[in-house]
């Protein structure tokens, strides 16, 4: 465990069973984002020198891709989850690439060296911060000048198909939970670009773009593989982790019976909604 932690509620659950279903399922989440990946680092356009940080790497699917692109530079991906991290590194080396590192580290607080990279990334890794204008001011402070920070979060929950399809189906056998405060860490907390914008501009960065991605989800070849998977998620346990074992049961059922109904030949694809954040370190 890192020694340097401010975001604890946090790091609790990404060093616990949310890390630990992210690594049995990382496969299923790169397919998950099959179509989402590709606008990131489109946008992030690694140069062949650049140093890159990658921000919530998790299995380092996009730190690898980074270090692929930077075949002269390098890449560091860091998260909170020491499982996530461990296969990161597994994979980097069945994969033979060498210029790839990874290390546990709450980005609020991190001590990484001042002008350390060239382009920080992340994919869905900065909705997560208890403190984001310390995250950002830091990310900011790690990059030179002129450096530029590309990522992807999620818009509102509403467009959001892939989260409110499951949702909606557990709703009509389970209360749902407790609303949380508004900007509080989670999926949804960067859905305002309003709020995007302000965040970034007080942690340093000018020239902010904001542009919007909706593509399609697949969430699971079948109806039985959605479930499997969406089971052990954040948003699952939330809903689920009060019930009873019968009350779940038929929760579980209610999901997989409408997840049915959106079974293809090539899987269950649902719609998403995401915003391409774009700044540049003033």
């Amino acid at each position: 465990m890192t020694h340097n932690i401010a975001n604890s509620q946090q790091a609790e659950a990404w060093d616990g069973h949310q890390g630990d279903h992210w690594v049995n399922y990382a496969d299923h989440y790169d397919a998950l984002m099959q179509r989402v990946t590709p606008h990131l680092m489109h946008g992030a356009a690694v140069g062949i020198t650049d140093r890159v940080l990658d921000v919530g790497c998790g299995s380092g699917s996009t730190t690898r891709s980074a270090a692929r692109a930077a075949r002269s530079g390098s890449a560091l991906g860091v998260d909170l989850s020491a499982a996530m991290l461990r296969d990161a590194e597994q994979r980097a080396r069945t994969e033979g690439i060498d210029n790839v590192r990874f290390e546990q580290a709450d980005v609020q607080v991190h001590a990484f060296a001042p002008a350390e990279f060239d382009l920080a990334i992340s994919r869905f890794g900065v909705m997560f911060f208890e403190d984001p204008v310390a995250a950002f001011t830091n990310i900011a402070s790690s990059l030179r000048t002129g450096g530029r920070f590309v990522f992807v979060c999620w818009q509102e929950r509403d467009p959001n198909d892939w989260v409110t399809v499951p949702v909606g189906a557990a709703l009509t056998v389970v209360p749902p939970p407790d609303r949380a405060p508004e900007g509080a860490p989670g999926p949804f907390s960067l859905a305002k670009p309003g709020r995007i914008r302000q965040l970034l501009t007080d942690g340093g960065f000018v020239d902010v773009g904001i542009s919007q991605l909706a593509e399609r989800i697949l969430l699971g070849p079948n109806a039985d593989a959605a479930v499997d998977f969406w089971q052990g998620t954040g948003t699952a346990r939330g809903l689920l982790d009060g019930a009873d074992a019968e009350t779940e049961r038929r929760a579980v059922d209610a999901v997989r019976d409408t997840l049915r109904l959106h079974e293809a030949p090539d899987g269950i694809w649902l719609d998403s909604a995401a915003w391409l954040v774009t700044a540049v370190r003033a």
